[in-house]
């Protein structure tokens, strides 16, 4: 399989895609594309320079992930951002984008929601 590979310009360097998929019949599902041409689906994945904490920040989460609201895993995607990070952000600072249902309906979050989603993350238990 490499020898199909193995020229110059064959391969995407340093290339890490998150791709979400819609199966007919188990919905949205994420799937992570990594150098090698491996392509693995997840519950919750990340990529970039601060993979390896924001896996880490996920698999502790993951058995609960089961039930999560999709507002859950809202909050939850933006507590791991800006944990990894180690900074809080405003609404106008990140983008949230959201894919539901069986159908696959993709949206972005709008300012405000993100705003609202921030403000229950602080006022949360664990704030």
């Amino acid at each position: 399989a490499q020898i199909n590979t193995q020229s110059a310009s064959m391969r995407p360097l340093a290339c890490m895609s998150l791709v979400v998929g819609v199966d007919d019949e188990i919905g949205p599902t994420l799937y992570k594309l990594d150098c090698a041409g491996h392509v693995l689906p997840y519950k919750a994945a990340a990529t970039g320079p601060k993979e390896q904490e924001a896996m880490n920040f996920l698999e502790k989460r993951v058995d609960a992930m089961k039930s999560y609201s999709e507002d859950d895993a809202i909050r939850t995607a933006i507590t791991c951002l800006g944990s990894v990070l180690g900074s809080d952000f405003r609404g106008n600072e990140i983008e949230v984008g959201t894919v539901n249902g069986k159908a696959g309906k993709f949206r972005m979050l709008p300012e405000g929601e993100i705003e609202g989603h921030l403000n229950a993350i602080a006022d949360g238990p664990d704030a």
